[in-house]
Protein backbone atom coordinates (compact mmCIF):
# COMPACT_ATOMS: atom_id res chain seq x y z
CA UNK A 1 0.00 0.00 0.00
CA UNK A 2 2.73 2.73 0.81
CA UNK A 3 4.73 1.68 -2.41
CA UNK A 4 1.50 2.15 -4.31
CA UNK A 5 0.92 5.75 -2.59
CA UNK A 6 4.35 6.63 -3.19
CA UNK A 7 4.36 6.03 -6.55
CA UNK A 8 1.15 7.80 -7.31
CA UNK A 9 2.98 10.60 -5.06
CA UNK A 10 5.84 10.36 -8.07
CA UNK A 11 3.31 10.62 -11.60
CA UNK A 12 1.42 13.20 -10.03
CA UNK A 13 3.76 15.72 -7.98
CA UNK A 14 1.77 14.49 -4.73
CA UNK A 15 3.12 13.98 -1.59
CA UNK A 16 2.00 10.67 0.58
CA UNK A 17 0.24 13.14 2.92
CA UNK A 18 -1.53 15.01 0.18
CA UNK A 19 -3.04 11.54 -0.97
CA UNK A 20 -4.00 10.57 2.24
CA UNK A 21 -5.47 13.75 2.62
CA UNK A 22 -7.38 13.44 -0.15
CA UNK A 23 -9.12 9.79 0.39
CA UNK A 24 -9.73 11.06 4.21
CA UNK A 25 -11.62 14.23 2.39
CA UNK A 26 -13.80 12.19 -0.14
CA UNK A 27 -14.45 9.78 2.59
CA UNK A 28 -15.92 12.81 4.67
CA UNK A 29 -17.52 14.08 1.64
CA UNK A 30 -19.59 10.95 0.88
CA UNK A 31 -20.73 11.04 4.15
CA UNK A 32 -21.70 14.47 4.02
CA UNK A 33 -23.33 14.32 0.89
CA UNK A 34 -25.49 11.13 2.87
CA UNK A 35 -25.56 12.47 5.89
CA UNK A 36 -29.78 13.66 6.46
CA UNK A 37 -30.82 10.78 4.43
CA UNK A 38 -31.64 8.23 6.92
CA UNK A 39 -32.97 11.12 9.17
CA UNK A 40 -35.27 11.90 6.72
CA UNK A 41 -36.59 8.64 6.04
CA UNK A 42 -37.03 7.98 9.50
CA UNK A 43 -38.85 10.81 9.62
CA UNK A 44 -41.22 10.05 6.87
CA UNK A 45 -41.92 6.27 8.06
CA UNK A 46 -43.04 7.55 11.62
CA UNK A 47 -44.91 10.55 9.90
CA UNK A 48 -43.80 12.49 13.28
CA UNK A 49 -40.38 14.35 13.59
CA UNK A 50 -40.88 14.21 17.79
CA UNK A 51 -37.66 12.58 18.32
CA UNK A 52 -35.57 15.55 17.34
CA UNK A 53 -35.22 19.03 18.84
CA UNK A 54 -35.66 21.79 16.53
CA UNK A 55 -33.46 24.16 18.77
CA UNK A 56 -30.65 21.49 17.23
CA UNK A 57 -31.69 21.62 14.03
CA UNK A 58 -31.88 25.47 14.18
CA UNK A 59 -28.05 25.76 15.85
CA UNK A 60 -27.05 23.29 13.12
CA UNK A 61 -28.64 25.58 10.14
CA UNK A 62 -27.00 28.98 11.96
CA UNK A 63 -23.48 26.66 11.30
CA UNK A 64 -24.14 25.69 7.98
CA UNK A 65 -25.02 29.51 6.95
CA UNK A 66 -21.61 30.59 8.69
CA UNK A 67 -19.53 28.35 6.95
CA UNK A 68 -21.53 28.91 3.78
CA UNK A 69 -20.58 32.72 3.96
CA UNK A 70 -16.95 31.71 5.14
CA UNK A 71 -16.57 29.85 1.95
CA UNK A 72 -17.93 33.02 -0.07
CA UNK A 73 -15.91 35.65 1.39
CA UNK A 74 -12.18 33.65 1.42
CA UNK A 75 -12.90 32.42 -2.14
CA UNK A 76 -12.46 28.94 -1.19
CA UNK A 77 -12.85 26.66 -4.30
CA UNK A 78 -16.29 26.14 -6.21
CA UNK A 79 -16.69 22.21 -4.93
CA UNK A 80 -16.01 23.69 -0.99
CA UNK A 81 -18.81 26.16 -1.65
CA UNK A 82 -21.07 24.07 -3.30
CA UNK A 83 -20.46 21.54 -0.79
CA UNK A 84 -21.68 24.27 1.90
CA UNK A 85 -24.64 25.18 0.04
CA UNK A 86 -26.03 21.95 -0.16
CA UNK A 87 -25.67 21.45 3.80
CA UNK A 88 -27.55 24.49 3.96
CA UNK A 89 -30.42 23.42 1.72
CA UNK A 90 -30.18 19.76 3.48
CA UNK A 91 -31.09 21.49 6.22
CA UNK A 92 -33.89 24.04 5.51
CA UNK A 93 -35.42 20.58 3.65
CA UNK A 94 -34.90 18.22 7.26
CA UNK A 95 -36.30 21.35 8.96
CA UNK A 96 -39.04 21.76 6.51
CA UNK A 97 -40.37 18.05 6.74
CA UNK A 98 -40.22 18.21 10.21
CA UNK A 99 -41.99 21.50 11.16
CA UNK A 100 -44.45 19.98 8.67
CA UNK A 101 -45.16 16.44 10.41
CA UNK A 102 -44.68 18.72 13.97
CA UNK A 103 -47.66 20.73 12.61
CA UNK A 104 -49.64 18.18 11.14
CA UNK A 105 -49.38 15.88 14.41
CA UNK A 106 -50.31 18.44 16.63
CA UNK A 107 -53.26 19.51 14.30
CA UNK A 108 -54.61 15.73 14.60
CA UNK A 109 -54.17 15.61 18.48
CA UNK A 110 -56.38 18.32 19.11
CA UNK A 111 -58.75 17.79 16.96
CA UNK A 112 -58.48 13.81 19.09
CA UNK A 113 -58.61 15.89 21.93
CA UNK A 114 -61.89 17.33 21.04
CA UNK A 115 -63.91 14.42 19.55
CA UNK A 116 -62.78 12.65 22.77
CA UNK A 117 -64.47 15.67 24.77
CA UNK A 118 -67.70 16.19 23.09
CA UNK A 119 -67.94 12.24 23.74
CA UNK A 120 -67.44 12.54 27.03
CA UNK A 121 -69.65 15.27 27.46
CA UNK A 122 -72.75 13.32 26.21
CA UNK A 123 -72.15 10.86 29.28
CA UNK A 124 -70.80 13.00 31.68
CA UNK A 125 -73.16 11.25 35.02
CA UNK A 126 -72.15 7.90 34.00
CA UNK A 127 -68.19 8.49 33.13
CA UNK A 128 -67.37 10.73 35.42
CA UNK A 129 -65.98 9.37 38.23
CA UNK A 130 -63.81 7.30 35.51
CA UNK A 131 -62.37 10.18 34.00
CA UNK A 132 -61.83 11.66 37.47
CA UNK A 133 -59.41 8.36 37.49
CA UNK A 134 -57.38 9.50 34.37
CA UNK A 135 -57.45 12.80 34.89
CA UNK A 136 -53.75 12.42 36.51
CA UNK A 137 -52.44 11.10 32.94
CA UNK A 138 -51.93 14.51 30.82
CA UNK A 139 -51.04 13.22 27.05
CA UNK A 140 -51.46 9.19 28.08
CA UNK A 141 -53.60 8.72 25.58
CA UNK A 142 -51.52 10.15 22.86
CA UNK A 143 -48.52 8.28 24.13
CA UNK A 144 -50.53 5.50 24.07
CA UNK A 145 -51.96 5.58 20.66
CA UNK A 146 -48.58 6.70 19.60
CA UNK A 147 -46.88 3.46 20.62
CA UNK A 148 -49.76 1.24 19.72
CA UNK A 149 -49.04 2.85 16.08
CA UNK A 150 -45.39 2.60 16.44
CA UNK A 151 -45.16 -1.09 17.07
CA UNK A 152 -46.21 -2.00 13.81
CA UNK A 153 -43.64 -0.15 11.74
CA UNK A 154 -41.60 -2.07 9.59
CA UNK A 155 -38.31 -3.76 10.57
CA UNK A 156 -36.08 -1.17 8.25
CA UNK A 157 -37.38 1.52 10.42
CA UNK A 158 -36.38 0.03 13.62
CA UNK A 159 -32.78 -0.75 11.73
CA UNK A 160 -32.54 2.60 11.22
CA UNK A 161 -33.68 4.34 14.32
CA UNK A 162 -31.89 1.90 16.52
CA UNK A 163 -34.94 0.97 17.99
CA UNK A 164 -35.43 -2.46 16.68
CA UNK A 165 -35.79 -4.43 19.90
CA UNK A 166 -36.48 -8.29 17.53
CA UNK A 167 -34.44 -10.90 19.46
CA UNK A 168 -32.43 -11.63 16.40
CA UNK A 169 -31.56 -7.63 15.14
CA UNK A 170 -27.84 -5.92 15.79
CA UNK A 171 -28.71 -2.24 14.35
CA UNK A 172 -25.40 -1.49 15.07
CA UNK A 173 -24.23 -3.75 13.43
CA UNK A 174 -26.07 -2.86 10.37
CA UNK A 175 -25.59 0.32 10.26
CA UNK A 176 -21.84 0.13 10.97
CA UNK A 177 -21.86 -2.10 7.76
CA UNK A 178 -23.22 1.45 6.27
CA UNK A 179 -20.77 3.34 7.29
CA UNK A 180 -18.14 0.61 5.85
CA UNK A 181 -20.12 1.21 2.57
CA UNK A 182 -19.42 5.02 3.19
CA UNK A 183 -15.86 4.38 3.32
CA UNK A 184 -15.51 2.23 0.52
CA UNK A 185 -17.49 4.66 -1.87
CA UNK A 186 -15.82 7.53 -0.56
CA UNK A 187 -11.83 6.37 -1.07
CA UNK A 188 -13.22 4.64 -4.39
CA UNK A 189 -14.15 8.26 -5.47
CA UNK A 190 -10.83 9.49 -5.08
CA UNK A 191 -9.06 6.74 -6.79
CA UNK A 192 -11.75 7.38 -10.03
CA UNK A 193 -10.94 10.97 -9.64
CA UNK A 194 -7.14 10.36 -9.21
CA UNK A 195 -7.42 8.02 -12.44
CA UNK A 196 -9.22 10.90 -14.25
CA UNK A 197 -6.29 13.57 -13.82
CA UNK A 198 -8.36 16.06 -11.03
CA UNK A 199 -5.26 15.68 -9.61
CA UNK A 200 -3.06 16.87 -12.32
CA UNK A 201 -3.30 20.21 -11.57
CA UNK A 202 -4.62 21.43 -8.43
CA UNK A 203 -6.53 24.83 -7.52
CA UNK A 204 -4.49 26.42 -5.00
CA UNK A 205 -6.15 29.18 -4.02
CA UNK A 206 -4.17 32.54 -3.57
CA UNK A 207 -2.19 32.58 0.14
CA UNK A 208 -4.50 35.52 1.91
CA UNK A 209 -2.42 37.14 4.51
CA UNK A 210 -3.81 36.93 8.41
CA UNK A 211 -4.07 40.79 8.41
CA UNK A 212 -5.99 41.01 5.37
CA UNK A 213 -10.25 42.12 6.11
CA UNK A 214 -11.09 39.23 4.14
CA UNK A 215 -8.99 36.75 6.09
CA UNK A 216 -9.97 38.11 9.56
CA UNK A 217 -13.73 38.11 8.36
CA UNK A 218 -13.62 34.74 7.25
CA UNK A 219 -11.59 33.40 10.31
CA UNK A 220 -14.19 34.95 12.71
CA UNK A 221 -16.89 33.26 10.66
CA UNK A 222 -15.02 30.03 10.95
CA UNK A 223 -15.19 30.16 14.36
CA UNK A 224 -18.84 31.22 14.91
CA UNK A 225 -19.53 27.91 12.58
CA UNK A 226 -17.50 25.91 15.11
CA UNK A 227 -19.62 27.24 18.23
CA UNK A 228 -22.89 26.58 16.20
CA UNK A 229 -21.86 23.32 16.33
CA UNK A 230 -20.90 22.57 19.21
CA UNK A 231 -23.66 23.54 20.92
CA UNK A 232 -26.26 22.32 18.05
CA UNK A 233 -26.36 19.10 20.03
CA UNK A 234 -27.03 19.85 23.52
CA UNK A 235 -30.68 20.74 22.98
CA UNK A 236 -30.73 16.83 21.54
CA UNK A 237 -28.99 15.44 24.53
CA UNK A 238 -30.95 17.08 26.77
CA UNK A 239 -33.84 15.89 25.12
CA UNK A 240 -33.34 12.61 24.99
CA UNK A 241 -32.24 13.04 28.90
CA UNK A 242 -35.49 14.74 29.79
CA UNK A 243 -38.03 11.71 27.94
CA UNK A 244 -34.89 8.90 28.68
CA UNK A 245 -35.74 7.85 25.01
CA UNK A 246 -33.91 8.31 21.46
CA UNK A 247 -36.80 7.26 19.87
CA UNK A 248 -37.69 8.42 16.49
CA UNK A 249 -33.66 9.25 16.09
CA UNK A 250 -31.66 7.51 13.14
CA UNK A 251 -28.91 5.81 14.36
CA UNK A 252 -26.83 5.78 11.02
CA UNK A 253 -27.57 9.67 11.01
CA UNK A 254 -25.34 10.12 14.05
CA UNK A 255 -22.74 7.38 12.46
CA UNK A 256 -22.64 8.89 9.72
CA UNK A 257 -21.77 12.43 11.38
CA UNK A 258 -19.43 11.01 13.30
CA UNK A 259 -17.53 9.40 10.36
CA UNK A 260 -17.84 12.87 8.34
CA UNK A 261 -16.00 14.85 11.84
CA UNK A 262 -13.60 11.89 11.92
CA UNK A 263 -12.18 11.49 8.15
CA UNK A 264 -12.25 15.39 8.19
CA UNK A 265 -10.10 15.85 10.97
CA UNK A 266 -7.26 13.26 9.62
CA UNK A 267 -7.76 15.06 5.95
CA UNK A 268 -6.70 18.24 7.48
CA UNK A 269 -3.55 16.47 10.28
CA UNK A 270 -2.60 14.32 7.04
CA UNK A 271 -2.60 17.61 4.52
CA UNK A 272 0.38 19.50 6.78
CA UNK A 273 1.74 18.66 9.98
CA UNK A 274 3.41 22.21 9.79
CA UNK A 275 1.85 24.19 13.08
CA UNK A 276 1.18 27.07 11.27
CA UNK A 277 -1.49 24.98 8.81
CA UNK A 278 -2.55 23.84 11.78
CA UNK A 279 -3.36 27.05 13.72
CA UNK A 280 -5.28 28.21 10.46
CA UNK A 281 -7.78 24.81 10.21
CA UNK A 282 -8.53 25.36 14.27
CA UNK A 283 -12.10 26.60 14.17
CA UNK A 284 -12.77 24.45 11.72
CA UNK A 285 -11.32 21.23 13.74
CA UNK A 286 -13.30 22.36 17.09
CA UNK A 287 -16.10 22.20 14.77
CA UNK A 288 -15.68 18.42 13.43
CA UNK A 289 -13.63 17.11 16.63
CA UNK A 290 -15.14 18.69 18.94
CA UNK A 291 -18.74 17.43 17.95
CA UNK A 292 -17.47 13.75 18.41
CA UNK A 293 -17.23 14.24 21.69
CA UNK A 294 -21.36 14.63 21.81
CA UNK A 295 -21.90 12.60 19.36
CA UNK A 296 -20.80 9.93 21.70
CA UNK A 297 -22.94 10.97 24.46
CA UNK A 298 -25.88 10.32 22.16
CA UNK A 299 -24.74 6.80 21.25
CA UNK A 300 -24.49 6.21 25.03
CA UNK A 301 -27.63 7.28 25.38
CA UNK A 302 -28.79 4.79 22.37
CA UNK A 303 -27.48 2.36 23.76
CA UNK A 304 -28.88 2.94 27.88
CA UNK A 305 -32.28 3.82 26.65
CA UNK A 306 -32.99 0.83 24.08
CA UNK A 307 -32.41 -1.63 27.61
CA UNK A 308 -34.72 0.34 29.27
CA UNK A 309 -37.16 0.43 26.15
CA UNK A 310 -36.50 -3.25 26.32
CA UNK A 311 -36.80 -4.02 29.78
CA UNK A 312 -39.92 -2.40 30.04
CA UNK A 313 -41.51 -4.14 26.82
CA UNK A 314 -40.39 -7.68 28.57
CA UNK A 315 -42.57 -6.02 31.59
CA UNK A 316 -45.52 -5.80 29.49
CA UNK A 317 -45.41 -8.96 28.01
CA UNK A 318 -45.14 -10.83 30.93
CA UNK A 319 -48.00 -8.83 32.88
CA UNK A 320 -50.20 -9.98 29.58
Amino acid sequence: METNLFNMALSHDLSTNEILSGIFGSISLTAWICLLLPQLITNYKAKSAEGLSMAFLAVWLFGDIANLSGALVTGLAPTATALAGYFCLSDVILISQSLYYNISNARKTRQRTRSTESEASEDEPLLQPRRRSSSGLPGSHRRHSMHHAESGLDPIKRIVTGEDDTPDSNPWLHNALSVAAIYVVGAAGWFISYKAGAWDKPDVPDDLTADEPVAILGLVLGYASAVCYLCARVPQIIKNYKEKSCEGLALLFFLLSLTGNLTYGLSVFSYSPEPAYIIKAIPWLLGSLGTIIEDCIIFYQFKIYAKRAETKANGVDEAV
